[in-house]
């Protein structure tokens, strides 16, 4: 019986939203309102679902869904569920998001995730630091220099560019190309 609620309740709130829609494309601009009001809830919570690990992008992601919404009326079919068209949308504002976010991540992976160079003892220490001048001598400046900055130094990505005369984006690449480098090279690829 609850569940014959819940659905009453969603078919409600679905038509609700249409009817809204249509009044407001045929330029009711109070029910307009209304509907972006009521959907903005609607996809708040739709989001937050999806982005529990990242809160701080939900409200961006509202916001570029419903300008979209807004944008593209015209891609609505009336025949259709509109909480259907709407979830598409803001799914693929989602992907959009998370793509992004994968290449930011992309350019900072840090040392130590993808090598394990530190050792315990000193003496491990010290060979570890000679082993890996050794290999840091392998790489081009372009890459060596922004891994010595950034990642040995502690240095930002500001201050490593500053350094080596290189873009803030180059530093990125060259420090990600490099550890893909010096991965390969403990591996033996290279």
């Amino acid at each position: 019986m609850q569940r014959m609620e819940q659905t009453g309740l969603v078919n409600a709130g679905e038509e609700r939203l249409r009817k809204l829609l249509i009044r407001g494309l045929a330029g009711d601009a109070a029910a307009y309102h209304a509907f972006l009001q009521e959907l903005s809830a609607h996809l708040r919570a739709f989001m937050r679902k999806r982005l529990a690990r990242l809160p701080d992008e939900v409200e961006d992601l509202v916001q570029e869904s419903l300008l979209a919404v807004h944008n593209q009326p015209h891609t609505y079919d009336a025949a259709q569920p509109l909480t259907a068209w709407v979830h598409a949308i803001a799914k693929y504002k989602l992907v959009d998001l998370l793509r992004r976010r994968a290449k930011r991540d992309l350019l900072t992976d840090p040392l130590d995730e993808d090598i394990d160079l530190l050792s315990s003892s000193d003496s491990e220490a010290a060979e570890a630091r000679r082993d890996l001048g050794k290999l840091l001598e392998q790489l081009p400046d372009r890459q060596r220099l922004p891994i010595v900055h950034m990642k040995l130094e502690g240095l930002s990505v500001a201050e490593a560019a500053r350094l080596t005369g290189m873009s803030e984006s180059a530093v990125k690449v060259g420090v990600h190309r490099g550890l893909k480098a010096l991965a390969a090279m403990i591996r033996g690829d290279a």
